[in-house]
């Protein structure tokens, strides 16, 4: 082939990058955007000889670069697309027989292994801008060096990447050839804020504010980096509204939009224009004419929550790498200027690389994946960086319960080898699946395609919009998916024409979406494919079923009709989307539990694309995943014990009911506790009983060793459980005598012991005199002079071991003396106070 020389700096290394590969087929190519190494690296192979007889694959992370670069490649060699140039993405296969450079994005790359695990007609594989560092890309590359490590040893592997540090990778790698470039960057001066952004200041305003800016005085065209669609549609307002860009040609960037579009933005213009991107022009694209660029130095991150079990999308900072990226942008073919808005100080903070995806996002596809191509071994399969431990039993703790995998042995299942077919996450697999089982296929090809991409109904629309949307798709209102589904079809059914969808809230680009991806699933149905035309045969219930298969843990019951509030399985909770139409239904099951960050900063757990599911559609789901659970509970309304009966799928309470019944074992520990707390009085829990426990405790103190043991709190509530062994309600035990149940629980000698050796009385003279036992002090006896004549020495109990603490008192009750030395108080203490008592109580007998 002739040589198609350009000035890219990548050219000055051709002899090195195909020297290299010959020698190692392995390489890593470092050189910074704009440098040529997408474009050129495989057109030089091609072009040398270098990349082997077969055809040369390039793995692009995102779909919109596979598509340019595929384009740009095409059109330096001066071929047609799909000739010797293609690309394969989600929804296109630009390709033939002829095709010899290949752009594809890395899941395509993944299910070609699972077509053909050897990879055959491929000789070089190129994983460009691998500093991303997305799954599939590190999963890409583990597979093709395990099998250029056995049964492919001519692969050629080539790396690229524009700022990874590249040592790690050498050593993955080894041995292989290093290609460093410096390429060609002009300077690029940096403007960081003075002071940081107010926490209520909106990104896009001050984003479109810092261009005016930034564009006074300089000439190009300025790039705006901004984290999704939402934020590049309010810069976009907030630049129309400024006197400066009425000459200005404002474009947007992204990879939602179709691709008419994202050529507009990229296509050369008299005007000046300003193109608002998220972080799909970081990298891969080229933009020449950009000579500025403002950076709002965000992102949208996919992260997985281990502890809800959901995949939030969350606004977070860049890091220093990113954003040095970014900067980059303006500096293609003349010197430049990048606003950040942010300060110096912040930016030093910042992290200095981002997170790898396989650190931060769900594993469960690409371990099915492993699984199909068998390399399951997930503890020796070469990870460039292995996921965390828990990451992985998560992934197949889902597969297990979607059926993928033996429970307990990682062996791939007939269910999971089936669900290998379809080019979808495991959750749509298994539904599509189930949906080949039940008869409802193609509808449920049109389900999963709804659930990939953007929604086909736009949310947040004006009344009008939603009343209208309403009297045109309104039907069945058991799943939001009919809603879509419906949708979808009307949209099919006038040729996706602008005006008739928007007067819907339809998003036309992602309807034309849904066709081709149900075309595509349906390309991979099996003997039990549904041809005929959608509801013509499948049932609702039929496909709310399939669905339920697909999200077995996303099952969710509705708090109270008066809100969104929902429970879901895990001790989750969220609120349905308020667009759902699946209001009127206690059990859903949600396709989508995401935890978004509004523009105001509140983050909320919203629950997307939900289904109405019936109770007994739940035990078919799993061997025991529903049970019925019995728990005894006091009624204080009835004052009784009942019995709750609740039904749960796993830890989710499904519904409960009160029967008037209750275990007696149960029953008699929750009317003790009652009783402890004083909820329940026993009215034969009287002075007497606690009187005869402080006896009980006396004796536990002074005589342990006859067998006597302290009454305590945990000794009431055994004694109570067993008195209330046989009752279930308070009305059972509110009269019933307590005295006697305590003496039973005492053997007949303790009882003996109990009468002669702490008494209840004592004699003293002619009477029989009370002893009071407490807590904290000696028993005692309380009795008046008169009444102690005839006691000349201290009283004892214990068998005379124990002198009572006696209480002397007055004839009018009042206190005299405490003592227990009755013979000194006769002795000595009575002489003195007795004259005065004579004079204050004359008419008592005084000795």
């Amino acid at each position: 082939m002739k040589r198609m020389r350009t000035d890219l700096p990548i050219e000055e290394l051709a002899g090195a990058v195909c020297a290299g590969l010959r020698q190692y087929r392995r390489m890593v190519v470092q050189a910074p955007t704009g440098s040529g190494k997408s474009t050129r690296i495989p057109q030089i192979l091609l072009e040398e000889n270098a990349g082997g007889p077969g055809e040369i694959v390039i793995l692009q992370p995102r779909r919109l670069a596979a598509r340019l670069l595929a384009l740009r490649v095409a059109e330096e060699m001066g071929v047609k697309p799909g000739d010797e140039v293609g690309y394969q993405v989600r929804f296109e296969n630009v390709t033939s027989a002829r095709t010899r450079i290949s752009f594809i994005t890395e899941g395509i790359l993944l299910r070609r292994l699972i077509a053909d695990p050897d990879l055959r007609g491929i000789s070089t594989l190129i994983l460009d801008e691998f500093h991303e560092r997305h799954l599939y890309g590190d999963l890409s590359l583990a597979c093709a060096l395990k099998l250029q490590q056995t049964r492919r040893p001519d692969l050629n592997i080539v790396v690229m990447s524009a700022t990874l540090a590249k040592d790690d990778l050498i050593t993955y790698l080894n041995p292989c050839a290093v290609i460093e470039s410096q390429g060609r960057q002009f300077e690029v001066s940096e403007e960081y804020l003075d002071r940081p952004l107010h926490p209520q200041a909106k990104i896009w305003d001050e984003a479109a504010q810092a261009c005016e800016t930034a564009a006074r005085g300089r000439d190009g065209d300025v790039l705006i980096f901004m984290p999704g669609a939402y934020e590049i549609q309010r810069t976009m307002e907030s630049l129309r509204g400024m006197l400066a860009a009425r000459d200005w040609e404002i474009c947007a960037l992204h990879g939602e939009l179709p691709p008419e579009r994202q050529n507009e933005a990229l296509r050369a213009s008299d005007r000046r224009k300003v193109i608002v991107a998220t972080n799909v022009a970081e990298t891969s694209i080229t933009i020449p004419t950009v000579k500025i660029v403002v950076d709002g130095g965000l992102a949208r991150v996919n992260r997985f929550d281990p502890r809800r079990g959901i995949n939030t999308l969350m606004v977070e900072k860049i890091s220093r790498a990113s954003a040095e990226q970014r900067k980059g942008r303006a500096g293609r073919v003349a010197a430049g200027h990048c606003v950040r808005l942010w300060t110096a100080t912040e930016h030093a903070q910042r992290a200095v690389a981002e997170t790898p995806e396989i650190r931060r996002i769900d594993l469960s596809e690409i371990i099915l994946l492993l699984k199909g191509v068998g390399l399951g071994d997930f503890a020796a399969f070469p990870w460039f960086e292995a996921p965390e431990p828990a990451s992985l039993q998560r992934a197949v703790l889902l597969l297990e319960n979607l059926g993928a995998f033996q429970e307990g042995t990682g062996v791939l299942t007939e269910i999971g080898r089936q669900m290998l077919r379809y080019p979808v996450h495991p959750r749509y697999a298994r539904m599509l699946w189930e949906g080949e089982k039940r008869g409802c296929y193609a509808q449920a090809c049109v389900v999963a395609a709804l659930a990939q991409g953007k929604s086909v109904l736009r949310r947040n629309v004006s009344k009008q919009t939603d009343e209208l949307r309403a009297d045109v798709l309104g039907g069945e209102e058991s799943s939001d998916f009919f809603l879509h589904m419906r949708a979808w079809k009307y949209a099919e059914g006038r040729q996706f024409e602008m005006r008739a969808c928007d007067k819907l809230g339809i998003d036309v680009q992602s309807a034309r979406q849904v066709g081709k991806l149900v075309q595509l699933f349906q390309s991979y149905g099996g003997k039990s494919k549904d041809s005929q035309p959608l509801e013509a045969r499948a049932s609702s219930e039929a496909i709310r079923r399939c669905l339920l298969a697909g999200f077995a843990d996303h099952v969710a019951r509705r708090l109270d009709q008066g809100s969104l509030r929902c429970e879901l399985v895990q001790g989750r909770r969220g609120d349905l989307a308020r667009e759902s139409v699946v209001r009127n239904s206690p059990l859903l099951v949600v396709a989508e539990i995401s935890e978004i960050q509004r523009g105001s900063g509140d983050v909320v757990t919203l629950l997307n694309l939900a289904t109405a599911i019936e109770e007994g559609w739940l035990a078919e789901v799993a061997e025991g995943s529903v049970r019925e659970s019995r728990q005894a509970l006091f009624d204080p309304g009835q004052r009784r014990v009942m019995t709750q009966v609740a039904v749960m799928y796993h830890d989710l309470l499904l519904k409960r009911r009160l029967v008037d019944q209750a275990d007696p074992s149960e029953a008699a520990v929750l009317l003790a506790e009652e009783v402890m707390s004083g909820h329940l009085v026993l009215k034969g829990w009287d002075d007497e009983v606690e009187k005869w426990l402080l006896r009980v405790n006396f004796l536990a103190r002074e005589a342990a060793e006859l067998g006597f043991h302290t009454f305590g709190e945990g000794d009431k509530r055994m004694v109570l459980e067993q008195f209330c062994l046989g009752s279930v309600s308070y009305k059972d035990i509110k009269e019933k005598p307590v005295l006697p149940f305590l003496k039973d629980w005492m053997s007949r000698e303790l009882l003996g012991a109990m009468e002669a050796l702490a008494p209840e009385r004592m004699q003293v003279g002619g009477k029989k005199l009370k002893i009071s036992y407490a807590a904290n002090e000696p028993p005692s006896l309380s009795a008046t002079i008169q009444e102690l004549y005839d006691l000349q020495d201290t009283p004892k109990i214990l068998g005379g071991k124990f002198p009572l603490l006696v209480k002397i008192q007055a004839p009018s009750r009042r206190p005299v003396q405490i003592t227990q030395d009755m013979a000194g108080f006769w002795r000595e203490a009575y002489p003195k106070i007795k004259p005065e008592l004579q004079r204050r109580y004359p008419k008592h007998e005084w000795r």
